[in-house]
């Protein structure tokens, strides 16, 4: 599903964006502030991600009957995987619409994109992802109704390349490093290390000027206020896995390359 505006700086126009693609997609609307840019003005990858993770939170308000049951049966959606391609890094004062919507759905786990486009509709960053339901008393999956997963509205699959979920890690060793502290700041309510702050621990363990232009995460183990978190650096073709530990266990996996494949 695609939308196009003539390129122009008009509000107007923005405004119009913005009209259509609430008809079918839930939206949040942001502007690129100074706490979201990096040195040169342009978003960083982190605040472009919490940009995403905020919209498909908010999602939930868009589905009334998801909303209550996950509500009245204390459960919680939580991210498992994510892939991101980065199309264009947006700059300092652009309006951006962050876009969400779900492609499938089965009991225990759900599919979505979420896009970022810029003034004139255009994607910034295209991304799928899919989600657990868990039960928030005992951390385990749980399930959702048939009825529940009949009342959702379902989109087709956003137009982008999607990659297998699961990273493999290289046979030949990494580079092991500096353990990092899970800090107080670090956790959101889910009680644990919010999704975003991996990505940007392990983005400081990259090389001075390495650009990312595609991403994917994959989410293990929940890591919690005092754990500390061991990155292995490895080295692969276009770019770099970073492995995130917990006792000798993957807490998180994430692949940056330097090129769209």
């Amino acid at each position: 599903m695609w939308f196009h505006l003539p390129i122009s700086n008009n509000m107007a126009n923005f405004a119009q964006l913005i009209t259509t693609i609430k008809k079918t997609m839930y939206t949040l609307n942001y502007k690129v502030t100074t706490s979201c840019c990096d040195s040169e003005g342009k978003l960083k990858l982190y605040s472009a991600l919490q940009m995403m993770q905020d919209c498909s939170e908010m999602w939930i308000d868009s589905e009334p009957t998801a909303g209550k049951f996950f509500k009245d049966n204390n459960m919680t959606q939580l991210l498992a995987t994510r892939q991101v391609e980065v199309v264009r890094v947006p700059r300092f004062k652009e309006e951006l619409a962050v876009t969400t919507t779900i492609y499938e759905v089965m009991p225990m786990y759900g599919f979505r994109n979420t896009f970022i486009r810029d003034a004139q509709g255009q994607p910034c960053y295209r991304t799928w992802s899919m989600g657990a339901f868990v039960d928030l008393a005992t951390g385990k999956l749980a399930r959702l109704s048939e009825d529940t997963i009949a009342s959702l509205t379902l989109e087709p699959k956003q137009e982008m390349n999607y990659r297998g979920r699961r990273i493999i890690l290289p046979k030949q060793e990494g580079t092991a490093l500096e353990p990092v502290s899970v800090m107080r700041a670090d956790i959101d309510y889910n009680r644990h290390m919010n999704n975003a702050n991996y990505v940007r621990i392990a983005m400081e363990l990259l090389p001075e000027g390495f650009e990312v232009h595609d991403m994917r995460v994959e989410y293990r183990i929940a890591a919690k206020q005092g754990d500390l978190l061991t990155p292995t650096l490895y080295p692969i073709d276009g770019g770099y896995i970073v492995a995130l530990d917990i006792d000798g266990e993957p807490s998180a996996i994430i692949e940056f390359l330097e090129r769209r494949l």
